[in-house]
């Protein structure tokens, strides 16, 4: 089996401070995963945003709690990088669709490079950053 690269050991830049997707960043201090819900919509987004994308407006948006389950949608081996990430190829940058519906980008971790697949279901993984936040990742849900 090819195990490919967590990069867990890289030093990753903190996310800038942005008043619109606080809630996120805190809740991940939590390992806790809260989307924006539209209630006028009935509809999920992410990555948080100051605006509804479903109506345009602020005032339709809550924050919600889900469970971060979901399946692989699409992925790339990456086996070529840039730093900070050079030599530590290959690794997997996917797009995994949520239960909730949404998408997220993010790295799969934990997982050999046959058993990555279209419909592989995950589940979160939370990289501590330095600040106390964590940095959503995903991996298996065996």
């Amino acid at each position: 089996m090819t195990q490919l690269n967590d990069m867990l050991d890289i030093e990753r830049p903190l996310p800038p401070a942005r008043s619109f997707s606080a809630p996120f960043w805190e809740a991940t201090r939590e390992k806790r995963l809260v989307i924006q819900y539209d209630r006028v919509a009935g509809a999920y987004q992410f990555y948080p945003r100051p605006t509804s994308i479903h109506t345009g407006r602020r005032g339709n948006l809550e924050w919600r709690e889900v469970s971060g389950l979901g399946q692989v949608f699409s992925y790339t081996i990456v086996r070529r990088a840039r730093p900070p990430f050079r030599d530590r190829e290959p690794y997997i940058v996917a797009m995994v669709t949520l239960d909730e519906g949404v998408n997220v980008m993010s790295n799969i971790i934990r997982c050999t490079e046959e058993e990555l697949a279209q419909g592989l279901r995950v589940k979160p993984y939370w990289h501590p950053l330095s600040d106390g936040r964590h940095l959503l990742l995903f991996e298996p849900d065996r």
